[in-house]
């Protein structure tokens, strides 16, 4: 694999064949701007995508592909499926003709899993892909599996079409989506939550509402930027504003209580890998 984004977006862009995207919704559409941006020609991307947007029917006079009906000269590199879960019994049989010996097949469904995906697909090489929303501003997270079959050169092109939009971590358990899925997948809500919660309370102390919000939006974003950039763990960082006998402890003593924050938290990511696992069947 290469030594970092310069090599994987030169391994993108001097890719010799199709990048066939399934879906052109958020996260479709997060990927494919993202592709785009760091120089894969709008000609080497075709796109299915059967409510194509303005944006989208405007790349199609750049070059790129709209809803092929069969596969191009050019062969299919690799298929990256980012339909809704609900959708795919009846979207993955369509596919099988676009898959050839060396295609590889990225699935971002939640919850559909290598077994699901190898059912119609069965001699493919394939990766189950579990992205989040920052992707949509190129600051997202991706845990990605492969099946027996995916091959190295395979495994470092999958790597560089979700490099594009979000750091990507590899995994060879997929036992670990589930809680995956509950955690950076789903995480992004929680955050917004928080902002949310700390604005309403900032309404019970006193704060006008526009205010609290104000100051509740922009501490949480700037607190996330300075996690990003500082190579510092959080509980540094959190220890760093925290002054014993101050306002910021006395807060913390709250959260941090047994009953607080963690327990809350471990809850709701048992919770929603529960859910998980339910929707994989």
């Amino acid at each position: 694999m290469g030594s970092g984004p310069d090599s994987e977006n030169a391994a993108l862009r001097s890719i010799d064949g199709t990048i066939l995207l399934v879906g052109a919704g958020k996260m479709g559409s997060a990927l494919l701007e993202g592709w785009l941006a760091i120089g894969l020609p709008a000609v080497r991307v075709a796109v299915i995508e059967p409510q194509p947007s303005a944006e989208l029917a405007a790349l199609a006079g750049q070059g790129l592909r709209l809803n092929p009906s069969q596969g191009s000269d050019r062969e299919v590199a690799a298929v990256v499926i980012a339909v809704k879960p609900q959708v795919a019994p009846e979207v993955m049989p369509t596919l099988a003709r676009f898959v050839g010996a060396t295609t590889v097949v990225v699935s971002i469904m939640a919850g559909r899993t290598l077994r699901f995906l190898e059912a119609t697909l069965r001699t493919a090489a394939v990766v189950r892909a579990m992205p989040n929303t920052p992707a949509a501003i190129g600051r997202g997270i991706t845990v990605a599996v492969p099946n027996a079959r995916v091959s190295g050169p395979q495994r470092d092109l999958v790597h560089a079409l979700l490099s594009a939009v979000s750091k990507v971590e590899w995994t060879d358990d997929e036992g670990l989506m589930d809680a995956v899925t509950a955690l950076s997948g789903s995480g992004p809500a929680y955050v917004f939550l928080l902002a949310e919660a700390m604005a309403r309370a900032g309404c019970a102390a006193g704060l006008p509402p526009a205010l609290a919000q104000a100051l509740a939006r922009v501490t949480v974003a700037g607190s996330g930027e300075l996690l990003h950039r500082s190579p510092l763990d959080a509980s540094t960082l959190r220890e760093n504003v925290t002054s014993p006998g101050g306002t910021t402890a006395a807060a913390l003593e709250v959260l941090m209580a047994k009953d607080g924050l963690q327990a809350l938290m471990n809850r709701a990511i048992a919770a929603a890998t529960e859910r998980s696992r339910e929707l994989a069947g």
